[in-house]
């Protein structure tokens, strides 16, 4: 797991290669495409539900690849990319947000626990979605259709507000640590 930076900015932990200009990378290519390809779909298929189906069923098909590719590249990608970086255990998660609620949360320079557990959070509703999308398309299963219509819109609907707090803990994060997380995701540099 990530450590936090201390307050007078030497990152402790492994070493990250630094450039001149006082960042480091922290998000490679295949994490930043990825991100904005599950942003974009999800947008795509929320937009398009019930209304043009073939582009809806496209999207998901998009984001279930992409959150395929997305799990591996959890396990053999690069150090920030790598879910044993940053998924937090309970406790971790716990600490860090009681840490946050008294406005003394640490910086990291990959994922902060609470963004680590929101990250498995997404990726698990996003399948959902998506799976419950292909039992649909396929008659419902022992379910049935109207059943698997009102899982698939929860999911959805779960998955929209995963959303809202993923973006609300981004904007929240760079105000309270003077960064621009969105900058980074495009990017890939942080400060350092």
């Amino acid at each position: 797991m990530t450590t936090p930076i201390p307050s007078d900015g030497a990152p402790t932990g492994a070493a990250t290669p630094k450039a001149s200009t006082g960042t480091v990378t922290v998000w490679d290519p295949v994490i930043r495409l990825l991100h904005w390809t599950i942003a974009a779909s999800f947008v795509v298929a929320w937009l398009s539900a019930e209304e043009v189906m073939p582009v809806h069923e496209a999207a998901g098909f998009v984001i279930l690849v992409a959150v395929g590719v997305r799990s591996l590249w959890g396990l053999i990608g690069t150090p920030h990319a790598r879910f044993a970086e940053f998924v937090p255990s309970p406790g971790g998660f716990l600490s860090y947000m009681g840490a946050l609620l008294k406005g003394r949360a640490g910086r990291y320079v990959g994922h902060n626990p609470a963004g680590g557990a929101m990250i498995v959070a997404l990726l698990a509703s996003l399948l959902l979605t998506v799976a419950t999308g292909i039992v649909l398309d396929t008659g419902g299963g022992v379910l049935g259709e109207d059943a698997m219509e009102d899982i698939h819109g929860a999911a959805a609907t779960v998955t929209l507000i995963l959303v809202v707090l993923h973006v609300g803990g981004v904007i929240l994060s760079s105000m309270l640590h003077r960064e621009n997380l969105v900058r980074a995701m495009v990017t890939g540099r942080k400060r350092a």
